[in-house]
């Protein structure tokens, strides 16, 4: 028995995709008809929500907090109708506008039917990981963010699940993922790590995404860049960006990416593919030509590096990892 579950990096629905939601935008103006597809086509959607949901709140003062972003109270049943079963809240947004704004969140998403992990109204709740059924699977999913300290939850504030990396690997993550290991039968741990806009994952990353392994995640699937990572055993270092109104970079090209398509079974993952992506101004759609065969070699470079190669195959992009152990990490 396998399951497919649809994966998407950063999603961003305040600030100009916001304005397109108020004046009526729905998931067709937002996303072309191939892309609904392939997330219809998938068993489950798991995706990192870069913004609160809400109609309420002040922007965030904390120190170097320059972008708030915030969805209107309808952008949670654009996720549903989308199909999106399950997000993450640990990231550098969820609390753009405060405690009322992030609890606003938690209420949106619930009553659009969709679980969300790496944010909770204490540090037990933010820590907490989402158990899931998928078509007979049971998928358990755990999310935390290294930035910022700010926006961490404590025993008596409202926040995200916290994890400073530079620091080591706190304790509390691998005892979560292998308290999970008792219930479930694959566990995706799906953390915010890194600064915005490079091009690999830092060696405190690396380092973390061998320990996660190590202590039982099946699958890490990371994000923060706004750029796509390459692929090691077990390991998706950054999914990219999936949805915004971001300026385009002219060398990094953070308007192109990808939409992956990870095949689960018992053992863990069993097929990576990656569908090429392009990021319009507040839509996205499949890439073609030009921009799909740039992605195409950038993540066989990328991939390279951790000993995973990529191939054709059908429309997607297959990530195969020779590699048994995680030395390359």
């Amino acid at each position: 028995m396998s399951v497919t579950v649809a994966m998407a990096g950063d999603t961003m629905l305040g600030r100009g995709v916001a304005e397109q939601i108020d004046r009526g935008a729905g998931v067709r103006s937002l996303f072309s008809a191939d892309v609904r597809a392939l997330l219809a086509g998938a068993d489950f959607v798991l995706l990192n929500l870069e913004c609160c949901i809400s109609d309420r709140g002040h922007p965030w003062g904390g120190p170097g907090k320059v972008f708030h972003f915030r969805a209107p109270p309808r952008a949670a049943d654009l996720l549903s109708e989308l199909g999106v079963g399950c997000v993450t809240l640990a990231n550098n947004h969820a609390l753009d506008f405060g405690y009322d704004a992030l609890a606003d969140t938690f209420d949106h998403l619930a009553r659009a039917g969709i679980r969300f992990v790496g944010a909770g109204q204490d540090e037990s709740a933010a820590r907490r990981p989402a158990e899931l059924a998928v078509d007979g699977l049971r998928l358990g999913v755990v999310g935390f963010a290294d930035h910022p300290a700010d926006f961490a939850a404590t025993a008596g504030r409202p926040g995200t699940a916290y994890a400073d990396l530079d620091a080591g690997m706190p304790g509390w993550l691998p005892a979560t993922i292998a308290g999970l290991r008792e219930h479930v039968d694959v566990v995706l741990v799906t953390p915010h790590w890194g600064p915005n806009m490079i091009t690999e994952p830092l060696p405190s990353v690396r380092t973390a995404a061998r320990t996660l392994v190590e202590a039982g995640a099946d699958l890490v699937a990371g994000h923060s860049a706004h750029v796509f990572h390459g692929v090691a055993p077990r390991v998706m270092f950054d999914l990219g960006d999936f949805i915004d109104d971001y300026a385009r970079h002219p060398y990094l090209r953070n308007d192109l990416g990808l939409l992956w398509l990870v095949t689960l079974d018992r053992s863990g993952p069993v097929r990576l593919a990656g569908v090429p992506i392009r990021l319009d101004y507040c839509r996205t759609r499949i890439a073609s030509g030009d921009d799909r065969r740039w992605v195409r070699e950038r993540l066989a470079a990328a991939c390279a590096r951790f000993g995973c190669a990529v191939q054709e195959d059908e429309d997607a992009l297959a990530v195969e990892c020779a590699a048994a152990g995680l030395d390359v990490l």
